[in-house]
């Protein structure tokens, strides 16, 4: 085969930058629960309200969910996206100059901190609707579970980045200083993905006619929507795709108890100095690296050999199921060297569930796979506002134990619900 005839690998590049966006999103959304002993000390605020703070940004983070999926179909994926980063570093910046004791009160503090992250939430929420029409007009069929896998592997090695790495700005600077200097990130991901990036294949000046062949093959005829009713009145209509929802909702408990608490949780808890605890922060964001690239490779292997019902059901069940096993477990007055395994392990599994989820989403959907992915991220990502609330509560109320062992009746929850999942039944049939 000649040079000419072997197909550019363009592709891969754009997964490069889609990994890197992720790392970057990471960095600049998980910095203020790294920050979150500094940030309480410094601004007088509660667990409580520190809690809220948290809440704000998922709020704003799941219902802009679907908005900005469908702003990228509009607007176009190289425009939505790069806008989205340049709004990162701004509120990044903006995040830094919040008033602290000595120029405002503890409830113009929290107001301005809720108002910021909320906003932060916002803008964050185009990243992964984006990533998953990107990876379905830039990969050929049946090729999505590989490059949704290695986007969420840049997401973990994101925040165990940030876990470890701000917590040593922190000691230097301060949390404000550490804040401005990450923010240009936002602005260096935006111009990368603006200057390499095009919406289609065959728009970008290095793909070659070879590529573009081997991205189009085997997808279905473009069809005539043969009913009135809209694409997310389907979904939501559709039982498989609720249970979907909820499912990813429980199993999502335990991804946000990891993001929000589990750096404070050793620090106030368990006692460890602030840099000891985003190291052993960062071990479980790497266990749960490896455990996202391994789901997407389990999932494609049991689906060939299972079929689409069991190749989802199966790995993604057991895998929560045992995640839910090992937070319990950490959660019990053991030493500390066992909680921080127990944890890593936990979310080890729970990102194996990953690639069976989106793989089930895109199953369920077929042509109605956006939506059916929106309604599921918007389960997902709904269930953190949850966390952050009733975990600082549960803790008041029942102590720190309770407190991080409800994340298992989540799990438990999610791999019963998967028994009821049929990912091969699709909407439109």
């Amino acid at each position: 085969m000649s040079a000419s005839s072997r197909p550019t690998i363009v592709r891969w590049r754009v997964l490069g930058l889609l990994v890197i966006s992720s790392f970057v999103s990471y960095v600049l959304r998980y910095n203020v629960s790294t920050a979150g002993p500094s940030l309480i000390d410094d601004l007088g605020i509660t667990e409580i309200q520190y809690g809220w703070v948290l809440a704000a940004f998922t709020a704003g983070y799941a219902i802009f969910q679907f908005p900005s999926g469908l702003l990228g179909v509009a607007w176009g994926h190289r425009r939505t996206l790069a806008t989205a980063m340049v709004l990162w570093g701004l509120l990044t910046i903006l995040t830094s100059v919040v008033p602290g004791p000595d120029v405002a009160g503890v409830g113009l503090t929290v107001a301005s901190l809720i108002v910021v992250r909320f906003l932060v939430g916002a803008v964050h929420a185009p990243i992964y609707p984006i990533t998953g029409g990107v990876v379905e007009r830039w990969f050929p069929v049946g090729h999505w579970g590989l490059p949704n896998g290695l986007s969420s592997t840049g997401l973990t090695l994101g925040t165990a980045a940030t876990a470890s790495v701000l917590v040593w700005m922190i000691d230097l600077q301060g949390w404000r200083q550490s804040f401005l200097m990450l923010a240009p990130l936002g602005f260096l991901a935006a111009w990368a993905w603006w200057w390499y990036f095009r919406d289609n294949p065959e728009e970008h000046k290095s793909v070659n006619a070879a590529e573009v062949a081997l991205i189009t093959a085997d997808r279905p005829a473009a069809t005539e929507e043969s009913s009135g009713e809209p694409a997310w009145l389907r979904v939501l209509k559709n039982r498989n795709a609720l249970l979907l929802a909820a499912s990813y909702f429980c199993m999502n408990y335990v991804f946000f108890q990891m993001f929000n608490w589990v750096f404070y949780y050793f620090v106030e808890v368990r006692g460890f100095e602030a840099q000891q605890a985003g190291f052993f922060t960062s071990i479980q964001w790497i266990a749960a690296a490896v455990g996202a690239t391994l789901g997407g490779f389990l999932c494609d292997y049991v689906c060939q050999r299972k079929g689409l019902c069991l190749g989802c059901r199966w790995p993604a069940a057991i895998a929560v199921f045992l995640s839910g096993v090992f937070i319990l477990i950490g959660s019990l007055p053991v030493g500390a060297g066992v909680a921080v395994a127990c944890f890593a392990a936990s979310f080890f599994f729970n990102q194996i569930t990953e690639a069976a989820y989106w793989a089930a989403a895109i199953g369920i959907g077929g042509r109605y796979s956006a939506a059916t992915s929106g309604i599921m991220n918007t389960g997902g990502n709904s269930v953190g506002f949850v966390n952050a609330l009733l975990v600082p509560f549960t803790a008041q109320i029942l102590g720190w134990t309770v407190a991080m062992a409800t994340a298992a009746g989540f799990a438990f929850l999610a791999a019963i619900l998967w028994m009821f999942i049929r990912a091969d039944e699709r909407i439109a049939d």
